[in-house]
């Protein structure tokens, strides 16, 4: 006889204990989204803060150009390093931040030769390339290359590391014949 009584109360334990695990990580997500999710976040918000660059490039400031995409794994991960150079340089260099994926970039991602990302450009205040980045970088090896962009040196370096995504074609803009696009 207890054995039918004692079910249904384990049940009711049970499906209590779920309820209250199903709150309590709801709540967690709410509470700590900008720790789960502050890669993600920042990238999104990249272009909102990016200096046109139209405008960088003519505005007589060194300008820090990068290449991203929101589904770049590696760009997430370096996302808040970026975020940090850009509050502290930001009075000093332009920072420009296109997505590979919005085809109004498409003329910088040809110029620039962009074939893996992220990509990251550094010019000096003339508008002169000094520093390519392809990859993770160090956030201390970005630094470097930022402090030495007003030297008088006219040499340009090219650092590609292994860890960085190939740009994905983007079908969504491309018109078919019969697409009426």
């Amino acid at each position: 006889m207890q054995s039918e009584n004692g079910e249904p109360l384990l049940n009711k334990n049970i499906n209590a204990i779920i309820v209250l695990l199903i709150v309590i990580i709801t709540i967690s997500l709410i509470l700590f989204r900008n720790l789960f999710f502050q890669s993600t976040y920042l990238l999104k918000s990249f272009g909102e803060l990016s200096v046109d660059p139209e405008i960088a490039f003519k505005n007589n400031k060194p300008t820090f150009l990068e290449f991203y995409a929101e589904w770049c794994e590696v760009c997430k991960e370096m996302a808040p390093q970026l975020s940090a150079l850009k509050d502290e340089y930001e009075k000093d260099i332009n920072f420009v931040f296109l997505n590979v994926d919005n085809q109004k970039w498409d003329r910088y991602i040809r110029t620039f030769d962009v074939n893996g990302i992220p990509q990251v450009n550094l010019f000096d205040k003339k508008g002169n390339l000094k520093s390519t980045f392809v990859g993770k970088q160090e956030e201390s090896t970005i630094r470097e290359y930022i402090a030495n962009l007003d030297s008088e040196v006219d040499s340009q370096k090219e650092i590609i590391k292994s860890e960085f995504s190939v740009i994905k074609e983007n079908k969504n803009n491309k018109i078919i014949p019969r697409s009426h696009g």
